[in-house]
């Protein structure tokens, strides 16, 4: 069979990732995130009946990496898919250190150990558009990076430093940069799921700036079918991106959810202020992995609304028992 490590599979895309890998009965899936495994409100391979190619370890990149070493070294995986990282934006102003050591110092050492191992033939990084800093317009894989915020430099840092080992030492690298990632079982604080969440509880969505913002919502499933894609097929060295044709206001995306849920818009939504590093736009141009792979998304943002909207509905009891906020744990 073949074997691939999953880094952060306790994490929203990763679980995601893993659930699709194991649809694929040839390969023995790894996976290791820092916390222990989660239940099956978060976690779409729990519905599996059959988890015998799946095992899992709590391993920190920044406490357990002797120990994540010895694991890679032991388990020799042919692919790596390194989704772990410290990835909210606004709380990174606080603590950036703890996001630069677990986003590029860990990084390098886990890579410098990489290059020396024979049993790598693929290693496919989870970067991010907020690199790049505000993306107005369609930009392609080659904009420069402007990062915004501490979270978005210490990506940039890590792309860079990989860019190097791919250079230098051969490092088997392929770099996916997607949009904005949703769908059910993601964190409950991020905008999609809480605003749900809030309607049901009739608390006050805050929309920062007034929610002019534009993102790019794309399903994770779409992301996990092109992260699999470039995987396989993608181009040693290549960074490719991953998102729908247009983008939506902040705003926009809550007058949906509010529209769906039966709610007025004007009565459950209040501006205030934007938050500092705010980039005002995320709009890539996926053309190459749809030329190359030919990749493309497949869920509507209508329909992907819906099946979280459902998620929360259905899973009410345990999720109106979770946090609500951002948990940070350095």
């Amino acid at each position: 069979m073949k074997k691939t490590l999953v880094l952060g599979a306790n994490s929203f895309s990763g679980q995601d990732f893993v659930d699709l890998l194991l649809g694929d009965p040839s390969r023995e899936v790894i996976g290791v995130s820092r916390s222990p495994e989660r239940g099956a409100l978060f976690l779409h391979y729990k519905a599996r009946e059959d988890l015998s190619r799946y095992r899992y370890f709590a391993l920190d990149l920044n406490r357990n990496m002797d120990a994540l070493l010895a694991l890679l070294d032991r388990e020799r995986p042919e692919e790596i898919v390194n989704f772990a990282a410290q990835s909210e934006v606004a709380p990174s102003w606080e603590h950036p250190e703890h996001w630069f050591e677990t986003n590029t110092v860990a990084l390098a050492r886990l890579v410098n150990h990489l290059r020396r191992r024979d049993y790598l033939k693929r290693y496919l990084h989870i970067s991010s558009p907020e690199a790049y800093g505000t993306c107005a317009g369609l930009v392609d894989e080659s904009k420069s990076f402007a990062p915004s915020t501490p979270y978005a430099a210490s990506k940039a840092a890590a792309d860079m430093l990989l860019s190097v080992y791919f250079r230098q030492f051969g490092l088997p690298l392929l770099t996916v940069r997607a949009t904005n990632v949703y769908g059910a079982r993601q964190q409950l604080f991020k905008i999609i799921p809480r605003t749900a969440i809030y309607l049901k509880l009739g608390r006050t969505i805050e929309l920062h700036g007034s929610g002019v913002a534009v993102k790019s919502y794309i399903h994770v499933r779409d992301v996990s079918r092109g992260e699999l894609a470039i995987l396989e097929r993608g181009r040693l060295g290549e960074v490719y991106h991953l998102s729908p044709e247009a983008g939506i206001a902040v705003n926009d995306l809550v007058r949906l959810l509010c529209a769906l849920m039966g709610k007025d818009f004007a009565s459950a939504a209040r501006a205030v202020a934007e938050r500092p590093g705010q980039d005002q736009a995320y709009l890539l141009d996926s053309r190459k992995a749809r030329a190359e792979l030919g990749w493309c998304p497949r869920v509507a943002l209508d329909a992907g609304l819906t099946e979280v909207v459902e998620w929360v509905e259905r899973n009410w009891e345990e999720i109106s028992r979770q946090p609500l906020e951002y948990q940070h744990k350095p």
